[in-house]
């Protein structure tokens, strides 16, 4: 069924008048063929004479017997769509939609109208979802036999509606899988949406909604049972839906490198719930399968799941203070992951710019925390003193979400940034074409990206700097220490060369503070108590630590300790109340706190304290720096491995002795003598205050030139 083909040179020329005039004839001399008075006001609707063109169809449609009219209605829906499509397929969008409108009207049951109709809108950018309602799409879609619905058409709209956060979306994606009965396809679609929501736009429940959908129909799909997983931990904080997820995760493996990151899903929750009781089996399991892949000497899994690998090992720190054999396990597993990556992604050598004294060395920061994090808190003094006559800055910013911070401190002080997508390829051609010198993971093991990015090594010196501890990448040259951050032996188990910085490994010239909204009257504690206070997540909250904080508030009369920090609060408050009841501590010398609404909130808070109680196999980093920037004594177990020194460098580095432990015994002694003695309490305050005008920790622009000078010594080597 098509147009005359008298006129068809007329149509190729957009010559609608002439078109008009033929039909008009035809009509005129009394055609017995009736789409000839269909394809009439056809050429009306095409000369902008829509109340014409409507006049026509309707006339017509009235002269139809009972048993003619669907067909007739039929015959004209077939007209009316080929035109659209003709219109859609020439760019001429405007028209088509026209006819796609009036067709809607004639035969608003027409389900493959109504999604041009979607589609159409949605190029335009009128649509909205509760349009579906409005013309009965969802009914259409349960009642339309698969056969009379274009599948393709169906497919992009899919696609399209993505854009529209809203349950009338996940409820046509549900009815629109029925059809395409493809739901690896109806995937693809969705992950996409699932990062951008998840994580870039914080619409964590419409994330989740899209994965549950599609985990419907792909049960045991580990991408999605990871990306559920994720969802829940990070934006919702359930931990309990994050284990069930976890293990199902896990039982769904089936091979080693699969196991790796499933049981590692499994430890990383029950540790941030705080949740110490079955760890130890996991991390045995855990370990044994680390040894396996090393064994193996290749990945065997989707990549995906090799993108996370290198983070199974970041819950030993939290587990054990033994860097001989985490960082054994650590730099083993990297050197099958980079070469893994290397294998994927095409590795090309990094190029090196020619030297001169002249030039400036381009340093570059990879990180995706440049922001209201711990990390972007801690690295800004950096970004606001490097020396911009030697020095100039690349930033890449990686799938991350910009605040207040990021512009002032991160955007404002580089020459040149980047907001890139978490496209490996992308990233590492920009800093290819940027030419870097050095390029800097401030993000170490944190980040899936940055450390891929780094296994393909885009720039010809390459450092780790913050982040959790070195990542063992053969491509890393160098790692940011100090001389108590690492131990003197700790050049045996570093595959990567340390760089030992004259003062602290990291100095902030302070930190902003708010308007403290804590109250000892509020917790119901008296003037005189003494207040021991612990700030952690429950990643850190040992079960032998919990022990030995209890244990100097048994010893120190009229004592409380706070417990704040993010957790799974009714397993923290469990944990805290059975070791308790086991010392013989009354639970009314407890407070399970809430979290304040923001930093700022958060430092000003911490004078409620007398003392801050730090964890041990894992120290605080911020909530140290923190602490002593507001002039609260610490007491802090030191051990071997990095993240057991980090308190013990800023003390050292702030003048400060007075709290450092080198054992379980000298940690609860020196909780009890702070407790205790008032006038040591009152000498290390006024130390703390004092060092604010001469410590190398207080000192960001110091610390800046430190580590400059670090790296022009790369540079010359």
């Amino acid at each position: 069924m098509q147009w005359h083909q008298d006129i068809q040179t007329h149509l190729n020329d957009n010559n609608y008048q002439l078109v008009l005039q033929f039909y008009e004839q035809l009509t005129e001399n009394n055609s017995s063929v009736i789409e000839d008075y269909f394809y009439l006001g056809l050429a009306y609707l095409l000369q902008d004479r829509e109340e014409d063109a409507q006049a026509t169809w309707l006339l017509v449609l009235s002269q139809a017997a009972e048993s003619e009219l669907s067909g007739w209605i039929e015959t004209l829906t077939q007209i009316l769509d080929a035109e659209a499509t003709r219109q859609e397929n020439s760019q001429r969008l405007e028209t088509s939609y026209l006819i796609r409108l009036h067709l809607q009207n004639l035969n608003p049951s027409f389900l493959n109208n109504l999604l041009h109709l979607m589609e159409l809108e949605i190029q335009f950018q009128n649509f909205a979802m509760e349009k579906c309602n409005d013309w009965c799409v969802f009914e259409l879609l349960e009642n339309t036999a698969t056969a009379a619905i274009n599948l393709d058409l169906l497919l992009r709209v899919t696609e399209k509606v993505l854009i529209y956060p809203c349950t009338y979306t996940i409820y046509f994606l549900e009815l629109a899988a029925l059809h395409i009965n493809n739901p690896e396809i109806i995937a693809a679609k969705v992950i996409s949406a699932i990062v951008n929501y998840g994580y870039q736009q914080k619409q964590s429940v419409f994330a989740i909604n899209l994965v549950e959908l599609c985990l419907r129909f792909l049960l045991e799909d580990l991408y999605l049972q990871n990306s559920l997983f994720n969802l829940y931990k990070t934006t919702t904080v359930d931990y309990k839906k994050s284990l069930e997820i976890a293990e199902n995760f896990y039982k769904n493996c089936q091979t080693t490198t699969e196991k790796l990151l499933g049981i590692s899903l499994v430890i990383g929750i029950l540790q941030a719930k705080g949740d110490w009781g079955n760890l130890p089996k996991f991390i045995d399991e855990l370990i044994q399968l680390i040894e396996q892949q090393i064994n193996a000497k290749q990945f065997n899994a989707r990549p995906f799941i090799i993108d996370s690998i290198l983070g199974v090992t970041i819950c030993l720190p939290y587990y054990q203070d033994n860097p001989k054999i985490n960082r054994y396990l650590q730099s083993k597993l990297a050197e099958i992951f980079q070469a893994d990556v290397r294998t994927r992604y095409n590795y090309i050598a990094p190029v090196y710019s020619p030297k001169s004294p002249a030039r400036k060395i381009k340093i570059g920061y990879i990180a995706y925390t440049l922001r209201r994090h711990s990390v972007g808190w801690l690295s800004r003094w950096l970004f606001h003193y490097h020396n911009r006559d030697k020095f100039e800055i690349y930033t890449y910013f990686v799938n991350q979400a910009a605040d207040e911070i990021t512009e002032k401190w991160f955007k404002n002080n580089s020459d040149y940034s980047y907001n890139l997508p978490a496209k490996i390829e992308q990233i590492t051609a920009q800093i290819r074409q940027d030419k870097l010198d050095i390029l800097v993971d401030i993000d170490s093991l944190t980040n899936n990206t940055t450390y891929l990015v780094m296994a393909l090594k885009p720039a010809p010196i390459q450092v780790t700097w913050l982040g959790l501890d070195a990542s063992g990448i053969p491509a890393i040259d160098y790692f940011i220490a100090d001389n108590y951050v690492l131990p003197e032996n700790a050049e045996e188990i570093y595959s990567e060369k340390i760089i030992r910085l004259p003062n602290s490994y990291l100095s902030v010239d302070g930190f902003e503070v708010g308007v403290s909204t804590r109250r000892r009257t509020d917790l119901n504690i008296p003037d005189d108590a003494i207040i021991y206070l612990t700030v952690q997540s429950g990643l850190k909250r040992t079960l032998n630590t919990i022990c030995l904080q209890l244990q100097i508030l048994q010893q120190v009369p009229n004592s409380y300790l706070l417990i704040k920090g993010f957790a799974d609060k009714e397993t923290i408050r469990e944990l805290f109340l059975k070791s308790a009841e086991e010392l013989g501590i009354s639970q009314d010398r407890l407070r399970f706190l809430p979290n304040d609404f923001n930093e700022e909130t958060h430092r000003a808070n911490l004078g409620i304290a007398d003392i801050v109680l730090d964890t041990y196999p894992y120290n605080g980093a911020t909530t140290t720096l923190e602490t002593l920037w507001m002039g609260i004594p610490l007491v802090t177990r030191v051990g071997e491995q990095f993240a057991a020194r980090n308190s013990y460098t800023f003390m050292k580095n702030a003048g400060i002795s007075q709290g450092i432990a080198w054992s379980d015994e000298e940690y609860v002694q020196w909780g009890i003598k702070l407790g205790l003695n008032k006038n040591l309490r009152e000498e290390v305050r006024y130390q703390l205050r004092q060092s604010r005008h001469t410590s190398p920790l207080w000192n960001g622009k110091k610390f800046t030139r430190d580590l400059e000078t670090a790296y022009q010594q790369m540079w010359n080597i």
